[in-house]
């Protein structure tokens, strides 16, 4: 389903997650935008740039993960220009992750970044990191 509302592509990114915590990364590859300027931060390693970087990045990420749900997300703030918008949340979840053999919650505080291409809102930066509480 393409995204047309930046409502329906933040809906799916919530999907992608739920599906991501479950070992399935195609939700997030679905959204990603085609062009080079793409780029991907997680909590497991550097930031990758460019759709086949991401690509393999979050199938390395999906693959440490099993048995998850996700549990919501925290809005924070939405920017909207003319055809960019940042969206910016605390998302919630549970999973498996490496050898572990029941799951854990997880909070990440999230900053996606969405432009408009054509007719349907792709993501073209997302930053993922589970800092949410002061250190």
């Amino acid at each position: 389903m393409t995204a047309r509302t930046l409502e329906q592509a933040v809906m799916q990114n919530h999907a992608a997650l739920d599906a991501m915590v479950k070992g399935d990364c195609s939700g997030y590859v679905a959204l990603l935008s085609d062009r080079d300027d793409v780029t991907w931060g997680n909590p497991f390693g550097p930031f990758a740039r460019g759709r086949a970087n991401i690509e393999a990045t979050l199938a390395g990420a999906a693959a440490r993960m099993r048995c998850g749900r996700a549990a919501g997300a925290d809005h924070v703030a939405t920017y909207l220009a003319d055809k960019l918008a940042v969206v910016v949340e605390v998302e919630h979840a549970e999973t498996m992750a490496g050898g572990a053999d029941a799951p854990s919650p997880a909070a990440l505080r999230v900053t996606s970044v969405w432009r408009l291409e054509g007719d349907a809102w792709k993501l073209v930066h997302r930053h993922a990191d589970p800092i949410t509480t002061p250190r």
